[in-house]
């Protein structure tokens, strides 16, 4: 063996691998942007196509599942951006970007000032939900920035109509897509916050790409709307569409129909509402009223009551009530008294047999007396003696001393109470009075 020769001897699989590394180590993630050349999309899904320019080409591949996500359909000639790592397919020895992402040349460019533009103004602060206020519960009069003759005005005027068509609404008209348009939405915008009238302004436009839609994406313009005083609704495009209004905007809606709907109540349901409040303002009316009759009835009773005409009546009532006993208890009494009096009169004239009864009436006859008569007199001497009784027993009767002014008082057991010491501090008696009772309570006590 000639001892010249090279040591390291590498074989093709060996030198393709080093250099696979060396590329896939030097090149991460790189974009590239290129005319679509060779196209090839075989049954697997996969995608094969070269990326060239004027004076080179390189071979790319993007497999499935990426190649199915793609947003358009790749033609041959169309310029692309696409973005992927490079490496080498050893067995032929040559290098290949393989792709995870593509997209059309010149939205990507768009693409990628509106991630920069948005990152930046993120890092600001401009987008944070600290500086969002809520909508107006009734906003009285909207100011609407957008094309006159496009679409998304005639959406918003016919939402609101249909809604609440109470509420003011001013177009303001601007151009939204071209050169100079989102200078104009940014003056126009200006101005409408300076006017102090408009309590809600909305920027409306239909949906485009993002090359139409880019006049919403201007530095300007975002940082009007973040500044503004006045509530900001963004309704720009389609639900899948996004600017940087829609991250400044205190609120952002799907579509300038959907702004129209969060702008203002609906009319059917204010009026169920209203309907429902006078129900129940009805009935508590109502119900304030029964009570205050209510009210009203039981104190004309009381007043009724207390009336002087209502009071003598009640005492003539009563009046009446006490002669009626009154005469009754006499009339009873007199019933007693007379058939008392039928009864000795019987027993004189002989009704009941014994000889005794026959001598006495024959020596009243004798002496000219008739037994009615000494029966009478019986009787009045018997009335005078009773009355004495009832004057010495009254004179005696606890009764008339409670007259002159004394009381008795008796505890809850009811017995009398004789002497200081038969009663506590605090305990309750019972003090009676010649007309009716008191309850007293002692306080102190000392013989």
């Amino acid at each position: 063996m000639d001892a010249s020769a090279p040591q390291n001897v590498l074989t093709p699989s060996q030198l393709n691998t080093l250099a696979r590394d060396v590329l896939e180590g030097t090149f991460p993630l790189i974009w590239v942007e290129g005319e679509l050349g060779s196209l090839a999309r075989p049954s697997s899904g996969h995608l094969y196509f070269n990326l060239k320019d004027a004076r080179a080409q390189i071979r790319c591949a993007m497999f499935k599942p990426k190649s199915t996500w793609l947003r358009f359909m790749p033609r041959e000639g169309m310029r692309v951006l696409a973005r992927g790592r490079l490496t080498l397919y050893e067995a032929r020895g040559d290098y290949q970007l393989v792709l995870d992402h593509m997209e059309e040349a010149g939205e990507g460019a768009l693409r990628r000032a509106f991630e920069e533009l948005k990152a930046r103004l993120t890092a600001e602060g401009l987008f944070d939900d600290d500086g969002k206020r809520e909508l107006p519960l009734f906003a009285r009069r909207i100011g609407v920035i957008t094309s006159p003759t496009g679409a998304a005005v005639r959406d918003v005027l016919s939402v609101l109509a249909r809604r609440f068509p109470l509420v003011e609404v001013d177009v303001l008209p601007v151009p939204v897509q071209g050169a100079t348009a989102a200078a104009q939405i940014t003056s126009m915008l200006q101005r409408a916050v300076e006017s102090d009238r408009y309590d809600v302004i909305v920027l409306a436009r239909g949906g485009g790409s993002l090359e139409d839609l880019w006049s919403f994406n201007d530095e300007h313009l975002v940082r009007a709307v973040a500044a503004s005083r006045v509530h900001i609704v963004s309704a720009v495009g389609h639900e899948t569409d996004f600017s940087l209004t829609d991250f400044a905007a205190d609120v952002r809606a799907p579509t300038p129909s959907v702004a129209a709907e969060l702008l203002v109540p609906s009319a059917e349901d204010l009026m169920r509402q209203l309907r429902s409040l006078e129900a129940r303002l009805h009935g508590q009316q109502a119900q304030r009223l029964r009570q205050a009759m209510q009210r009203t009835d039981r104190a004309a009773l009381r007043l009724n009551a207390m009336r002087p005409q209502a009071q003598v009546q009640l005492l003539c009532r009563r009046q009446a009530e006490a002669f009626r006993r009154l005469e009754a208890a006499w009339q009873r009494r007199l019933d007693r008294e007379r058939a008392r009096l039928r009864h000795a009169d019987a027993v004189l004239r002989g009704h009941h047999p014994g000889r005794r009864l026959d001598r006495m009436r024959e020596r009243l006859v004798a002496l000219g007396l008739r037994p009615q008569a000494v029966m009478a007199n019986r009787l009045s001497r018997e009335a005078l003696r009773l009355r004495g009784l009832v004057r010495s027993l009254a004179t005696v009767s606890p009764i008339a001393t409670l007259a002159r002014g004394y009381s008795i008082l008796t505890n809850e057991e009811g017995q009398v109470i004789r002497r200081a010491d038969e009663s506590a501090p605090g305990e309750q008696l019972r003090a009676r009075l010649s007309q009716g009772e008191l309850i007293v309570q002692v306080i102190d006590g000392s013989e």
